[in-house]
């Protein structure tokens, strides 16, 4: 019993841990005290320049955690050989989270995405997100940009200010919920999404860049909804629907 409920605990804070990797990225977030680290990974090959001496440097000085593997195990940890620089970060972040929680909130307002693959849009969609009126976003692991420097930069600082729910598949989280308004960004929608008189608990799906929501997660949605354009204009980026949402009056 002991030893399920010490892998039950193990596993719970490695889902919490996010991997970062490149040398900015990295010297950004060890100047940035805010953000709790577990482990600094780096390649035994890394001539000790400027970059590498400042990060080993600020680890120190944090007293983080420092490990050293040959380019191919860091190529491993980082999964991105070609733009990890021979860097990568363990970053413990307290906002990533499983969807399972959100079974446990009593009202919210949440965007779900499905099939958002560019790594800006999901910056932007978080620190939109973040400044805005909602609670959390529901992020999929599968087919789905994963966190990363890019999403970092794009997000301007916000990637922890905000709850991440993660998940597998999107329509398993869907299935489970059967007490909010879920509602699908669709311009095949009749009803317009300034028009709609929210609940207490609501889930706004945004879709793929060019395909929209898939089918099988709109079948699991109460209701499509589109944003009303002039000028003949078809339809907006991803992101700026998020905004859109975000900023709603609740």
């Amino acid at each position: 019993m002991q030893d399920t409920q010490e892998y039950k605990n193990k596993k719970a804070f490695f889902e919490k841990v996010i991997t970062l990797y490149g040398r900015n990225v990295v010297i950004e977030i060890l100047q940035d005290k805010s953000i709790e680290i577990h482990k600094l990974h780096m390649a035994n090959s890394n001539k000790s320049d400027g970059a590498i001496k400042k990060i080993l440097l600020l680890a120190r000085e944090r007293g983080i955690e420092i490990t050293h593997h040959d380019k191919a195990a860091l190529s491993r940890i980082s999964k991105n050989a070609k733009q990890d620089q021979g860097v990568a970060i363990d970053i413990i972040s307290k906002s990533y989270q499983s969807a399972d929680a959100i079974q446990e909130l009593k009202s919210y307002r949440l965007i779900a995405l499905d099939g958002i693959h560019n790594p800006q849009n999901l910056g932007m969609i978080i620190r939109s997100c973040a400044a805005g009126n909602v609670d959390g976003i529901i992020l999929p692991k599968k087919n789905s940009a994963k966190i990363s420097p890019l999403v970092v930069k794009a997000s301007a600082g916000t990637l922890f200010k905000l709850p991440i729910y993660f998940c597998q598949k999107l329509e398993d989280v869907l299935r489970e919920i059967d007490d909010a308004d879920i509602y699908a960004l669709s311009l095949e929608a009749k009803k317009e999404l300034y028009s709609i008189q929210e609940g207490k608990k609501s889930i706004y799906v945004l879709g793929n860049e060019s395909e929209g929501v898939s089918p099988e997660v709109a079948k699991l949605c109460n209701e499509k909804l589109i944003i009303e354009m002039n000028r003949d204009v078809e339809s907006l980026n991803v992101a700026i629907t998020a905004a859109l949402i975000a900023f709603m009056q609740k």
